[in-house]
């Protein structure tokens, strides 16, 4: 590996953050290259057809960015390595409340500085190959795999939704077609996934360039259709390598003292790296990568060493990635109405090795890393929506509905009545029927953080998973027993999922090969009841789900992409009463001023207790009930 850094300056103006001091925010390009001979490499789909150097090598390069305790003599010894999510950085945001920006430069993109008060190295590089540059992206350069020099050509299939009334629609290609021919190309819409497609017509589509179409919609379909292009592609991105440049940077940081020519590893200490151990935290599409990571056995490096100590594995439900493959698509992530039979959402789903009872098929997520001595204690997180869109039931159950181990090295946590990810409010008001879940579960994720890092680097045993099972009676079919609320209807279904025959275009599920998906368990107030219970759950004023239907004019009640929905309590019993709404009203459940809070107060210590919740947080919880009233 060859380092160029770029920049090193003062990160967040200067601000200092406790005993550990200010931060340096170092940036750069990595150049490398690869061994397509390596067995550790092997499994890199078309590295051997990737063009290779004079020494029989396969060089590829990425963007690196790190920030630093500016006298890392301060900082806790611990580096830890943010996925990045279609370029951008996520950790900020999800450990520090921090604001979305991909250059973390001024006092405010600090957030409350949760991660830096710590004392972590904080690094991100970037592994897909296929982002577009702009609003301060990470890049990534991976060569295009030949036939002996000659283009590969294969049949490839993309999805559009653009929930949207414009006219004509634009869509982008996931890669250029091989012919310009609209003879060569299919176009379907449907309405909905489980619909018949329908052709478009020639005359209603055309290309703008290889890598662009535009349509002009067919009456009968909302802004909602599902729109499907079957074409000729060619220049298959050796996008493996992405998970190739995770395991050897990481590796080069930590064991390195400098790269090939001479430049030092930019968190040394005294010559040597200063990290005694490494996390790695992926959220969503990151998250889904790291489970790809485990399973593809990349977490053990070329010296047979293990990479990553730790892994935060969040919001990625039962599905990995679809990054190593011919064709790949890394942006794709499987719900029920959108990119619902795209590859990446297969057997293995548990991290403990089973004999999956609809493929025949025995695996599992850690398999390959326990058989090399690599795996690396790990914390799955999921909200309510994986539970509906992920499918993260099979994260904890087989095909068929029973409940499967989960291993010593695991821990399985659910954050109660969340949606994937944070507000997005303006997204949400087009699409969504009912009004977003507000609920974070970003003070969660930093308690929980601190007992991994615990359990790392000191051996203290972390918190007991707080997953829904069968066995307790918290995960059950979909539908049960939710309450009646005037105004607000219950969806009548789930994101799906059967074995599928991916050897045609577009795939097709294979009959009885259905696997049983299930749900979280709700209460009389249709919040749910296991996994870990924040405040807004525990002592309610609304019922929050990790779902939301799509409203009228959107494929209306389809599910509302990854979305969760907040239902207000009636204020008063005289106000339930007159709608026919059965959950008890605010006055009802709050009788007395203190009431509210007091009831705050107590969820917030017993998950402090439990190592759940941080005392900081705690005391944030308490200032906001004191503001709610």
């Amino acid at each position: 590996m060859r380092l160029v850094i770029e920049q090193v300056e003062r990160a967040f103006e200067g601000v200092s953050f406790g005993s550990v001091g200010p931060y340096e925010k170092v940036t750069g390009r990595v150049f490398a290259d690869v061994d397509p001979a390596h067995p550790l490499n092997a499994g890199v789909v078309n590295l051997d057809r990737a063009p290779r150097n004079a020494a029989g090598r396969v060089e590829y390069w990425f963007d690196f960015c790190l920030l630093r305790p500016a006298d890392l003599r301060k900082g806790n010894r611990r580096l830890l390595y943010d996925v990045i999510n279609r370029g951008g950085k996520i950790a900020l945001i999800d450990f520090n409340d921090a604001p979305r920006n991909n250059n973390p430069t001024m006092a405010t993109d600090a957030g409350n500085g949760y991660l830096m008060r710590q004392g972590y190295a904080i690094l991100w590089s970037a592994w897909q190959g296929d982002v577009v540059a702009g609003e301060g992206r990470m890049l990534a350069g991976f060569p295009i795999a030949t036939d002996h020099g000659a283009p590969i050509v294969a049949v490839n299939r993309d999805e559009f939704i653009f929930d949207s009334a414009a006219e004509p629609l634009r869509a982008s290609l996931s890669y250029p077609a091989n012919l310009l021919d609209p003879r060569e190309a299919k176009l379907t819409v449907r309405e909905r996934e489980s619909d018949a497609r329908t052709p478009v017509a020639s005359d209603r589509w055309r290309y703008i360039s290889a890598t662009q179409i535009e349509i002009r919609p067919p009456a009968g379909f909302d802004a909602g259709a599902i729109y499907e292009f079957i074409y000729p592609a060619r220049d298959p991105i050796v996008m493996g390598l992405g998970l190739v440049g995770i395991r050897d940077f990481i590796s080069f940081m930590r064991h390195q003292a400098a790269d090939e020519r001479g430049t030092p590893n930019p968190i040394n200490v005294d010559g040597r790296p200063a990290a005694d151990f490494v996390l790695t935290y992926g959220r969503s599409q990151s998250g889904r990568v790291l489970r790809d990571f485990l399973w593809q056995g990349f977490n053990q490096d070329l010296e047979g060493r293990k990479v990553f100590d730790g892994m935060y594995i969040a919001a990625a439900g039962s599905r990995k990635s679809f990054v190593n493959a011919a064709f790949a698509q890394p942006p794709r992530f499987q719900r029920q109405h959108e990119d619902h039979s795209f590859p990446g959402d297969q057997f293995p789903f548990s991290y403990a090795t089973i004999t999956d009872p609809v493929s025949g098929r025995t695996d599992g997520i850690i398999a390959r890393a326990l058989a090399s001595g690599t795996c690396p204690k790990i914390f799955h997180t999921d909200s309510s929506s994986e539970l509906w869109q992920g499918r993260a039931s099979l994260v904890a159950t087989d095909g068929r509905g029973n409940d499967v181990e989960i291993p010593a090295e695991v821990r399985l946590f659910h954050f109660s009545g969340t949606q994937h990810a944070g507000p997005d409010p303006a997204a949400a008001a087009v699409l969504c029927k009912y009004p977003m879940n507000p609920v974070s579960y970003s003070p969660a994720h930093r308690a929980l953080l601190v007992a991994l890092d615990e359990w790392v680097s000191h051996g203290i045993e972390p918190p007991a998973s707080r997953f829904p099972r069968v066995g307790d009676g918290t995960l059950v079919p979909p539908g049960e027993g939710f309450p009646k609320i005037p105004g607000f209807s219950h969806p009548g279904l789930i994101n799906q999922l059967s074995e599928m025959d991916y050897s045609e275009q577009p795939p097709r599920p294979i009959a009885g090969q259905q696997y049983r998906v299930m749900v979280p368990k709700v209460d009389a107030d249709g919040n749910e009841l296991g996994g870990i219970r924040l405040p807004e759950i525990a002592a309610p004023r609304a019922t929050h789900t990790g779902w939301n239907l799509r409203r009228a004019g959107y494929a209306e009640d389809e599910l509302a992409n990854i979305f969760g929905a907040c239902i207000p309590f009636a204020a008063t019993k005289r106000e339930r009463e007159a709608s026919g709404d059965s959950r008890l009203s605010i006055e009802e459940r709050y009788p007395v001023a203190h009431a509210y809070l007091d009831a705050v107060a107590n969820a917030a210590a017993q998950l402090q207790r439990e190592r759940l919740l941080l005392a900081e947080d705690v005391e944030r919880y308490i200032e906001r009930a004191k503001q709610t009233g």
